[in-house]
């Protein structure tokens, strides 16, 4: 009679988290110095897709000023945060192929992204949870603070500081699992849950550098928001490109096998 082995396979690699890094304080400049490079180094993939993130935040804000007024209008923006990463994914490959000294195209970029498709959908489902939580949130907000149809400034400033109040701890929760783990998913072959705790690891081990970083993310964010949505043509890919930096200086995946290129062997 053949017998088979009791033995497990091992697995690879050897943990559920992968290991981070101490970060300093002011790392996150560095991110953005090299975020910048980038995008000078990449321009016309950058602003191209820049430009389709712009039309999509702009179709949102009409399509929510139309079903649900002012109300539903600043929810949709102050819950920018939770879709911010995913309207993001396909920059990553492009910071990638220039870490790996090719030159990128819009072309390479979207065929990148293939491969890692059904994890970051994954994700994007949650993340849509998330938003539609946060949603709900901002008009149960409107229930005990109602405002009219033409509310004034301090009606606004009452409404928009409670609603932050509420809306900080979705922020946060979404900031820890998104901020290393998509560009982990888009340059490695991993799993969402490994990603996502390996994220929150690394946020928790590094509060200080992290919370500067959010910080910047929302500086750069309402800038956008403040020149009408125009900003974030450059905004969002140069804040791509800083988040890929980030997560190579916070996360050791030397264990976790890179994905293929373009679907052919794994660089």
């Amino acid at each position: 009679m053949n017998q088979q082995s009791d033995q497990p396979e091992p697995l690879h690699p050897k943990t559920l988290i992968v290991p981070g890094r101490p970060l300093s304080s002011g790392v996150a400049f560095e991110w953005l110095r090299a975020g910048w490079s980038d995008f000078r180094n990449a321009i016309r993939v950058s602003l191209v897709y820049g430009f389709c993130v712009f039309l999509v935040c702009a179709f949102v804000g009409w399509l929510a000023w139309k079903l649900g007024g002012f109300v539903l209008l600043i929810s949709a923006l102050s819950g920018f945060v939770f879709i911010a990463p995913m309207l993001a994914f396909g920059l990553y490959s492009v910071s990638r192929q220039l870490c790996e000294g090719r030159t990128p195209d819009l072309q390479q970029t979207l065929r990148a992204i293939r491969r890692p498709l059904g994890n970051a959908m994954v994700y994007a489902l949650v993340l849509l949870i998330v938003f539609l939580l946060w949603a709900r949130a901002g008009m149960m907000v409107q229930v005990f603070f109602p405002m009219g149809g033409r509310p004034d400034w301090e009606h606004i400033l009452t409404f928009l500081l409670i609603g932050s109040a509420v809306g900080s701890l979705f922020a946060s929760i979404s900031f820890a699992a998104s901020v290393f783990s998509l560009p982990m998913l888009a340059n490695r072959d991993v799993d969402v849950i490994t990603a996502v705790v390996s994220s929150i690891n690394a946020v928790l081990r590094n509060k200080p550098a992290m919370f500067v970083w959010a910080l910047l993310i929302c500086a750069l964010t309402l800038i956008g928001f403040l020149t009408a949505g125009l900003g974030l043509i450059i905004i969002i890919p140069w804040l791509a490109y800083a988040t890929w930096h980030g997560y190579r200086a916070a996360l050791d995946v030397s264990e976790w096998p890179t994905l293929p290129r373009d679907g052919g062997n794994a660089s």
